[in-house]
């Protein structure tokens, strides 16, 4: 019997060798590994001795030949096949044991070059290990150094069985379709693609979740390799159980909507929704301002704030019930007073920017959008009632119109002193969710600013809004009625902002 060895990641590969070579298996390898194997003092054939044909190209062809192809891929149980390799001197390849040339860790380096990008694409590997893994009723295909043990001990037992064999192949194709997704989504964007007629994408697998949305589901989390903005997949956690599926889902939510806050912030979520969001000159007096703003929904919830936890907020904290709560680090003495409540869990996590685009699965297929990135700043603002907005109201509609956009549509948010005091999410029908902002509110929503994710339909909401109390209103425009509500919000005194952009979440 033979065994093919050819690895870019060293990790246990002698000891596998040892293995294989103590239950008599001729050892066949190339490049640093035959080096490594040579160095151990285990005896290995190099591959041109195999193929009577030397290595080329700067290595690009070595493994490309009918001696090592035909070998993996021929059935020992057709007397065809066998004959067949038998005329052509092709010998049997029993094992493979190759892993690829680091193309992900090539591109994850600053400045990588397109010229040293395209030299890491591995061809002769993924190659051997698909015609490996299509024969694996004979051959074992082992990509992952974590495998190494299991094949080492049914070796030891008198060879691989067809369940570790069948599995270890279908490993191997997972792992090339992973490699050369990594690559098409280079190419792709070095091009700029955006929506290719095929979307080929790869994960991998950050944990097993105990349940998923409910006990009776399962669930996994897995993370895009390589992506460049902030996400959960990278946070630490410090203290607490272990995160559920509607933990991550929520903790990813609040991330989103701190996303949009430079000054010290606070987001507090439940359910997928912002229930309380707020800035403040420190960080305790940010959380202080989201708490206020729905003491009754922050139980059970999300906090992320984007500044190091210190022993006043952590105080101020400590009193809640509260499932997760995320910063980018947290004081000593902070993280000791957390700590004395065993189930919260503490993550930490550097704060930025969410990039890239949005996926969202439906039966059978896929949604793909870019993120919502527009900014304020980005949009052509138009004051289109008599009134502009004071400083004050400017910062207020600043606010409710970062926080809108991460609230589940229909959608509106009320805001007054720099804190959300007023949310109305998921509404079927635009006033019904202003209504439920404004009973939340209550008499602070007098002199409070109005943010809404979508345009007003009629004027309805705004005649609302005025009964509330509200003296500025932010939202998108471009209804057919606008006049309707610019005139009403005239008549009442409210000044209103126009952004020409929508903001819809569903």
């Amino acid at each position: 019997m033979r065994a093919l060895l050819s690895v870019s990641d060293k990790t246990g590969i002698v000891e596998l060798a040892t293995v294989l070579h103590e239950a008599g298996i001729e050892l066949i390898s190339t490049g640093g590994t035959e080096a490594a194997l040579q160095q151990a003092g285990l005896p290995v054939k190099n591959i041109s001795e195999v193929t009577s044909f030397p290595e080329m190209l700067d290595g690009r062809v070595k493994t490309l030949h009918p001696l090592v192809h035909g070998g993996l891929l021929g059935r020992r149980d057709l007397d065809t096949h066998v004959a067949q390799m038998k005329d052509h001197h092709i010998e049997p390849i029993d094992y493979v044991v190759v892993n690829l040339y680091p193309f992900k860790e090539t591109i994850a380096k600053e400045n990588t070059t397109y010229e040293e990008a395209i030299e890491n694409i591995d061809i002769g590997g993924p190659s051997m290990l698909r015609s490996a893994a299509k024969n694996h009723a004979s051959v074992t295909v082992v990509v992952d150094p974590s495998d190494y043990t299991l094949v080492a001990e049914e070796v030891r037992g008198g060879g691989t069985s067809f369940e570790t064999r069948q599995r270890l192949a279908t490993k191997a194709f997972r792992h090339t379709a992973a490699y050369d997704a990594l690559i098409a989504d280079y190419l792709g964007r070095q091009i700029g693609e955006t929506f290719p007629e095929q979307l080929t994408v790869t994960y991998e697998k950050v944990q097993d979740l105990r349940y998923g949305e409910n006990p009776h589901q399962q669930a996994a989390f897995y993370k895009t390799p390589l992506y460049d903005g902030m996400t959960l997949a990278n946070a630490t956690q410090l203290h607490g159980k272990e995160l559920s599926y509607n933990n991550i889902q929520d903790t990813n939510a609040a991330l989103e909507a701190l996303s949009e806050l430079t000054e010290p912030a606070a987001v507090v979520v439940k359910h997928m929704n912002p229930c309380g969001v707020a800035v403040g000159r420190t960080i305790s007096q940010a959380f202080e301002r989201a708490h206020a703003a729905d003491p009754v929904s922050i139980f059970g919830g999300i906090v992320a704030l984007n500044r190091e936890v210190d022993l006043e907020t952590a105080d101020a904290l400590r009193n809640i019930f509260l499932e997760i709560i995320i910063a980018p680090s947290f004081s000593e003495a902070a993280l000791d007073r957390l700590k004395e409540k065993k189930n919260l869990r503490l993550l930490t996590l550097d704060m930025g920017q969410m990039t890239g685009m949005r996926l969202t699965a439906v039966a059978g297929g896929l949604l793909v959008q870019d993120g919502d990135d527009m900014t304020l700043d980005d949009a052509s603002c138009q004051i289109v009632t008599d009134r502009r907005p004071t400083a004050a109201e400017w910062e207020d509609l600043k606010l409710a119109w970062r926080v809108v956009k991460h609230v589940k549509s229909n959608a509106i948010v009320v805001a007054k002193d720099e804190t959300t005091i007023g949310i109305g999410a998921g509404q079927m029908n635009r006033v019904g969710a202003a209504k439920i902002a404004f009973e939340q509110a209550g008499e602070r929503a007098t002199g409070a600013a109005l943010g809404s994710d979508a345009f007003f339909p009629m004027a309805d909401t705004v005649e609302a809004a005025a009964a509330a109390g509200i003296t500025a209103i932010i939202q998108p425009g471009g209804s057919i009625r606008d006049a309707e509500s610019i005139e009403a919000a005239n008549r009442h005194g409210i000044t209103m902002v126009f952004t020409s952009v929508r903001h819809f979440k569903h």
